[in-house]
């Protein structure tokens, strides 16, 4: 840890983790100076953040020219951005329907509405405003995961932690026009708030996440949990407010829904009609046994995904092993439970887990430690397989990533 714990804990502090400093209200000059300087601290692995997208890209730009393909369109223009570009453009939905995977109310309003807002004031075109709005907000994003790591295991660890989550095997989605970038930003930047004690920002951070994406709801958790647990030490007005105001944002839009189609369960009638019901796993087991014990010659993307869900599930479990502080594991344990005990579409689920960077910290402490050759290695590997994962999944495999 990157300084000693004060003898007297702040009213929130948090089990299990380095008691913060209590938040006092800073005069407002002091404000510049002092996220100027976390930013310089930051600077390293904003940075790093840089160069494995800068790798990613061009590694994509040079498979993309021999296929005879746009990089643009790939990355502003298609699936899932093109869902978000079209509320952006002529709004949701009257009604329910019929069709599948037809109706754009399964799509949170957050970031449509930031590209609509934003293509006011900037040249080009919506998709342009689109992709440029998610490169911008994935460094915010990479300053969060960075702040969370270097608040609980120091700067190192804290660089380490975003170069992973950057190099993600699916982490291009970073630099798509999708909800990713602007979800995990939220997300990160709620928990450093519990974390450091400031439970109205991050009641604030968890109900902008809710608009931003389904799974929204476990960050709403991750600081409501928290949030009322801290109040058997002593009472506090704020976190309670945070506790409050986290999970209002989905529950807005998921109660907008419903009053828009009329009916209690709009909005998981939506998700019905994409074919998406949580049903415990069974639906994600299924599919797990076909890919690697049935299928012969499974599509390598599919493969990748499976790995992933496998992979995440392993590390969770070695957070709670790490005794990692209760928001980090609510969270990721919410998400998890949502993304592998729903049904319905298989290939996207590992993007679903982009936002849960928390489950990335065991092996940024593991690297934290080792040699600086076997770091070196296990970073480059890391970087280059993200490239060519990314590559292969937007030139390649068929489907929306």
């Amino acid at each position: 840890m990157s300084s000693t714990a004060p003898d007297t804990a702040p009213r929130g502090h948090i089990p299990g983790t380095r008691r913060p400093h209590a938040p006092t209200a800073a005069p407002p000059r002091a404000l510049v100076p002092r996220a100027l300087r976390a930013l310089r601290r930051a600077a390293p692995a904003l940075v790093a953040h840089l160069a494995v997208h800068a790798a990613g890209l061009l590694l994509l730009a040079s498979w993309a020219h021999r296929k005879h393909h746009g990089v643009w369109p790939i990355l502003a223009a298609q699936w899932d951005a093109n869902w978000y570009l079209g509320i952006a453009d002529h709004g949701y939905t009257p009604d329910l329907g019929t069709a599948y995977n037809t109706n754009n109310m399964a799509f949170f309003p957050l970031y449509p509405l930031l590209v609509k807002v934003v293509a006011v004031v900037t040249p080009g075109t919506r998709a342009s405003t689109g992709l440029g709005l998610a490169v911008a907000v994935s460094f915010f994003a990479a300053w969060g995961v960075f702040a969370v790591g270097d608040r609980l295991h120091g700067r190192r660890a804290g660089v380490l932690l975003t170069v992973l989550w950057a190099a993600l095997p699916v982490g291009l989605v970073q630099w798509m026009g999708y909800t990713e970038s602007l979800f995990t930003a939220f997300a990160a930047w709620a928990l450093y708030a519990v974390l450091t004690g400031r439970w109205l920002w991050a009641g604030a951070c968890a109900a902008l996440a809710g608009l931003t994406r389904p799974t929204g709801v476990a960050v709403a958790a991750a600081v409501t949990v928290t949030a009322l647990l801290s109040l058997r030490g002593r009472f506090s007005s704020r976190a309670l407010a945070g506790a409050l105001l986290a999970p209002l944002g989905w529950c807005a839009y998921v109660g907008w829904v419903g009053l828009r189609l009329g009916r209690w369960d709009g909005y998981f009638a939506v998700q019905r009609l994409w074919h998406n019901e949580w049903d415990g796993g069974a639906d994600t087991l299924r599919r797990m046994r076909e890919l690697l014990v049935y299928d012969h010659t499974p599509e390598l993307f599919l493969v990748l995904v499976t790995v992933t869900l496998i992979g995440s599930a392993v590390l969770f479990a070695l957070s709670v092993w790490d005794r990692q502080p209760l928001p980090l594991l609510v969270f990721t344990g919410v998400l998890l439970l949502i993304v592998l005990g729903s049904g319905g579409v298989y290939f996207p689920r590992a993007r679903f887990l982009v936002p849960g960077f928390p489950l990335l910290l065991p092996l940024a402490l593991h690297l934290s430690r080792a040699s600086r050759r076997f770091r070196a290695l296990a970073l480059s590997t890391a970087v280059l397989g993200s490239a060519y994962c990314g590559g292969y999944m937007v030139l390649v495999w068929p489907g929306a990533p």
